[in-house]
């Protein structure tokens, strides 16, 4: 070899350096595989979206998973669902495959998905906890986990200090009781602000549309809901074409990275649920829900949600059978807010007990307890005690 050809070689050589640094492809790529079988627009979509996610990913090897199609990309021969699903598993277990994007599979109970959207009001990302699955059996327990779930979601994409928000629905304020226990015992979970005038974490549809928060905590039948609605308003909702997916399933012990998405995702939202993997696996998704949930658990997880739920039964068992008559009428003008809807009543007799006249509403917030303004001091102060609030 002549000098010329030598200096071509070297010149070569640093270029590829070049590339492979500033695309982020410098070592071994990240392989995720992708099942093309079951969708509602067909295998051909589901292709396009896994080519489309290759040629921006250069960091990623696709690996398709089924039949029926033609494709440079590396294919894995299947028939069926049922045989997609076992090789995604197998692959995964041997670490063929660093992650997994399907449709149509099933998770064990504790296991639940974080999806990821971009919001139509100023076009930022944002994840919702949780899409499928289910976190826990009992409805706030799982959202409180979900919170933990979606901040490793989040964290093994590279925000360090997501914020957080809890959505609307029932067991909202029971789901902030505990997280902001939580964080008062020493886990790092950072809060957002609704931008409502009223502020707090809790959210309403406006802040859903911003994106105010970058988790959006929910049950995970809402979160499926709302997913589907961000991903497809644009479309009449026969093909999602915005959005990230439905996400990785996440809960304790789960050892694999296995997105979902819907079998009515168009291939853009296919090529993102594949970045969306590949950036989780890339960022140690695992490492990180088993980091957060240690440190959850250090601070009270457990003590905490056992305590709620035996706070809940003994609200309902103090008042079974009993008449409770309330004290005389008094104009009520003060408003204590932050008291779930299902314990309202409990709230409310707890104040007639001691001697306090109280009603029951909604606010634009939620639950209201009305008291006249000079029993709200005492008032606030039972209900606290009580853990109402």
């Amino acid at each position: 070899m002549d000098n010329e050809a030598i200096k071509h070689t070297i010149g070569n050589i640093f270029e590829e350096l070049a590339n492979a640094l500033e695309t982020g492809t410098l070592g071994v790529k990240t392989r995720v595989g992708v099942t093309i079988l079951g969708s509602e627009l067909g295998r051909e979509e589901i292709l396009a979206g896994a080519e489309k996610a290759q040629k921006e990913n250069p960091s990623l090897e696709v690996v398709v998973i089924g039949s029926g199609v033609q494709t440079n990309l590396e294919t894995i021969p299947a028939e069926d669902e049922k045989e997609a699903h076992e090789k995604m598993g197998k692959m995964l277990c041997s670490g063929e495959l660093n992650a997994a994007v399907t449709m149509h599979y099933n998770f064990p109970i504790g296991v639940s998905t974080v999806g990821r959207v971009i919001t139509p009001g100023r076009g930022k990302e944002m994840y919702i906890a949780a899409t499928t699955g289910t976190s826990a059996t009992e409805r706030v327990s799982a959202m409180v986990k979900n919170a933990v779930y979606g901040m490793a979601a989040a964290r093994a994409c590279g925000n360090i200090k997501p914020t957080v928000g809890i959505l609307n629905v029932d067991g909202a304020r029971h789901v902030e009781r505990v997280l902001r226990q939580l964080k008062d015992n020493g886990f790092p979970i950072e809060f957002t602000e609704s931008a409502r005038s009223d502020g707090g974490v809790v959210m309403r549809g406006n802040d859903l549309l911003l994106g105010v928060p970058d988790i959006l905590v929910t049950d995970s039948l809402t979160g499926n809901v709302l997913m589907k609605m961000l991903s497809a308003f644009l479309t009449g909702g026969n093909y999602e074409a915005i959005g990230y997916g439905y996400g990785p399933g996440i809960g304790e012990k789960y050892d694999r990275i296995i997105c979902i998405l819907s079998r009515a995702s168009g291939a853009p939202v296919v090529a993102n649920a594949i970045k969306y993997a590949g950036e989780l696996a890339q960022g140690n998704l695992l490492k990180e829900a088993d980091s957060l949930l240690s440190n959850a658990k250090k601070a009270g997880l457990n003590e905490l949600l056992g305590s709620m739920e035996n706070t809940c039964n003994a609200a309902k068992e103090s008042n079974t059978g009993q008449e409770i008559t309330p004290p005389p009428a008094k104009v009520v003008t003060e408003e204590i807010p932050g008291i779930e809807i299902l314990e309202l009543d409990n709230a409310a007799q707890l104040l007639w007990k001691n001697g306090i006249y109280a009603a029951t509403g909604m606010g634009c917030t939620g639950p209201i307890v009305q008291v006249a303004e000079e029993d709200k001091e005492k008032a606030v102060q039972l209900l606290k005690e009580a853990k109402f609030i």
